[in-house]
């Protein structure tokens, strides 16, 4: 992926979510950056997720922690396991962001979302907006940051097993 077209962009973040929904955890966490992390938010417009608390903030040695309890036999919290469904809406190319700079191969995408986890007959939704800093390494894009903002943040909130 050397030609990164808006094509190319919007694509990714799309491939992302399918990953996620297909369980293939150990081929979406190749997609980060080694200094990459996935934050969750604990509030609106929340700036700082080290001086705030957050839902998440975890860097890729978290994310494979999490991935191995999620793919682990004695996990029984995910037996049977949890399935996702990610509705994205188009994503879009948040040329104004501050991080975004093409010249230097970094982008900002952001794309709105209704998620579905799911496991036995108990099914959560949420709903919300995934930011995107995605960094062009090699040739291939990789994931900065993953910013995933629920609309309902600020609230009671079930256990999420699998990642937004």
């Amino acid at each position: 992926m050397t030609d990164m077209t808006p094509q190319a962009l919007i694509d990714f973040v799309y491939a992302e979510a399918r990953m996620l929904d297909e369980q293939r955890f150990d081929a979406w966490l190749d997609l980060f950056t080694e200094d990459g992390h996935y934050w969750m938010p604990l509030s609106h417009g929340q700036t700082d997720p080290l001086l705030q608390g957050s839902l998440m903030y975890e860097d890729k040695l978290l994310l494979r922690v999490r991935i191995e309890r999620l793919s682990g036999q004695r996990t029984y919290s995910q037996q049977p396991r949890s399935r996702s469904h990610h509705l994205l809406q188009q994503p879009t190319i948040e040329a104004g962001h501050p991080w975004h700079d093409p010249g230097a191969g970094r982008h900002v995408l952001r794309a709105a979302f209704l998620y579905t986890e799911s496991r036995r007959d108990q099914q959560t939704h949420y709903a919300g907006w995934s930011t995107f800093q995605l960094q062009v390494l090699d040739g291939a894009l990789r994931i900065h940051q993953k910013r995933v903002d629920l609309v309902n943040c600020d609230s009671a909130l079930r256990s999420l097993q699998l990642f937004v």
